[in-house]
């Protein structure tokens, strides 16, 4: 995976840094596993704004994907590697010999044409899930379950990766992308590999309009606004705005939201990196 960049024939063009979607080997998706997706556009029930700056964007469609990886001990055989207009990381479609077809975050190294298998007899290379019982200790992983079956929820967007670190008990250490270290049930799974399409954080729109073909509004900053519409507008001139805050006065940058007695705090070893 790599970037373009391109010659300054527009404003646009000028800044602009793209993927070169060179390991994409198909343009349309698996027909049976392509859902509707509707759009809000940032307003409720009663039609009512509730969300500002979301709107338009292009239509999508809704890849369905496995984060369960629950077909254990069937083979399967990835026979495309796709984009995918939901998330930042591609994707990859799986023909299990049975018959089925399902999608699956396409993890770095993952190439057409080769077997991958989930479940506890599953070898431990990539594109493999394996409950993390079974995961050599030091193995870079992604697509992570919090909860034995309920699906991955962690380390899913392009080129991220965790790592199992150790165990304790029923319990392995896991290190997050974050830089937080935690402790997981050994008996979830989670997928050998760091998340593919890793450049994408190189990546630079160039222009507003790219923004809004991904449903993003312009976005006015706070230190612009009235004194009736945000806690840091209003001032004479060019004032600085006062501590960081939110529009209902919710201190910002340092301020800790997260609540002190949060049952999960026991599972953490080491908070994220500030």
């Amino acid at each position: 995976m790599a970037v373009r960049k391109f010659r300054p024939t527009t404003p646009g063009q000028r800044h602009k840094v793209i993927g070169t979607f060179d390991t994409i080997t198909s343009s349309t998706p698996e027909k049976s596993l392509v859902k509707g997706l509707s759009k809000t556009g940032g307003r409720n029930n009663t039609g009512k704004m509730t969300m500002r700056y979301i709107g338009g964007g292009h239509k999508r469609k809704y890849r369905v994907i496995d984060f369960k990886r629950d077909k254990d001990g069937v083979p399967a055989v990835v026979k495309t590697i796709e984009y995918d207009p939901n998330r930042s990381a591609r994707i990859a479609l799986l023909f299990y010999v049975d018959g089925e077809k399902r999608y699956i975050l396409a993890p770095n190294g993952l190439e057409v044409g080769q077997e991958i298998l989930s479940g506890a007899e599953a070898a431990p290379e990539v594109g493999n899930a394996l409950p993390l019982q079974n995961i050599p200790l030091g193995t870079i992983i992604h697509n992570l379950e919090l909860r034995p079956g309920q699906g991955a929820s962690l380390v899913r967007s392009a080129g991220t990766f965790a790592q199992l670190t150790s165990r304790e008990g029923k319990y392995a250490i896991v290190k997050l992308p974050s830089g937080e270290t935690r402790m997981i049930l050994c008996t979830c799974k989670a997928t050998i590999g760091a998340v593919g399409n890793s450049d994408h954080a190189l990546e630079r729109s160039g222009k507003a309009g790219r923004s809004r073909w991904l449903g993003r509004r312009p976005r006015n900053r706070a230190v612009v606004m009235n004194p009736v519409d945000h806690p840091m507008g209003g001032g004479e001139g060019r004032q600085s705005g006062g501590h960081p805050r939110s529009r209902k006065g919710l201190l910002a940058k340092g301020y800790k939201t997260r609540a002190p007695k949060n049952a999960s705090n026991k599972y953490i070893i080491e908070r994220r990196k500030k």
